[in-house]
């Protein structure tokens, strides 16, 4: 099986070209496989590239343990570049359809290769019921829970996936491998959630580290990066146009109060091509 490694500020994907032929057998099971790191090709999970009918192509996402994501920012960049890169598509401007509704792109072309991607990440949600976060509360803004035997409060919001978002006064120290498990699997959040633990540097840049439900820690979080921004703007820390400094990168991110619409710019890499028998 042919396959393409690709990443975006280090969150790594294994992509396949899934619009002429099928992945055979069970997908889940081939994205733990190859997404290992001492057995496999080694990733953050599993996207295949698919047609659609609604859109230019469909993205379908797998996490590294083989449960299904319905969107990763990183990721969809990365598809945009696949295919210009390989010559499905002469446009640069597309939209990717994912389970969690059909993302616009916008390709940044350098001598022939995309090398910066901005996507139209939609609109932030802050329903408790849409995301999902179980309590009595209208919104879940700098509200306190208990985690372990401590209290962190938590902004929660989805970007089609579910967010809490946590500010901290040190991220570099954060002991996230043992916190990022507590807020993952915590009865509050019923389908898991992805946890930033964000630090305000200046009204512009803000660092962060994520612990990514069915991954844990990853260098980079997209969709992550952008509810960490709407978190920081309702909160009053920051301004809407911020960069965020992630362990793999900087990705820039715009949050349009008036519209309700968040947007974000970062790169799309091939690390390398291969194949593989599974």
């Amino acid at each position: 099986m042919k396959f393409t490694k690709m990443q975006g500020c280090g969150n790594d994907y294994v992509y396949i070209d899934c619009t002429k032929t099928q992945v055979l057998g069970d997908v889940a099971d081939l994205a733990v496989k190859i997404s290992d790191r001492h057995f496999g090709v080694g990733s953050d999970g599993l996207i295949l590239i698919k047609p659609s009918e609604n859109a230019d192509f469909f993205m379908d996402m797998y996490n590294s343990d083989g449960s299904r994501g319905k969107m990763c920012g990183n990721g969809i960049r990365c598809v945009g570049k696949f295919v210009y890169d390989k010559g499905l598509t002469d446009k640069t401007e597309l939209k990717i359809e994912t389970l969690s509704g059909i993302k616009n792109l916008k390709l940044s072309v350098e001598n022939g290769k995309v090398d910066l991607v901005t996507v139209d990440m939609g609109s932030p949600d802050l329903k408790p019921e849409n995301i999902p976060v179980i309590t009595d509360k209208n919104v879940m803004i700098n509200e306190p829970i208990i985690v372990g035997d401590k209290e962190y409060n938590v902004t929660c919001i989805s970007m089609g996936n579910p967010h809490a978002v946590v500010f901290v006064d040190d991220t570099d120290n954060f002991p996230i491998e043992t916190v990022g498990p507590l807020f993952e699997k915590h009865k509050i959040f019923p389908d898991r959630v992805n946890t930033e633990f964000v630090q305000v540097i200046d009204r512009n840049h803000i660092k962060m580290r994520v612990w990514e439900r069915g991954s844990g820690e990853t260098l980079a979080c997209g969709t992550g990066a952008c509810a960490s921004v709407v978190a920081s703007v309702i909160n009053g820390l920051t301004d809407n146009e911020v960069k965020v400094s992630l362990l793999g990168g900087d990705l820039h991110i715009k949050y349009d109060k008036d519209k309700n619409m968040v947007y974000m710019t970062g790169p799309a890499v091939t690390v390398f091509e291969g194949e593989i028998s599974l």
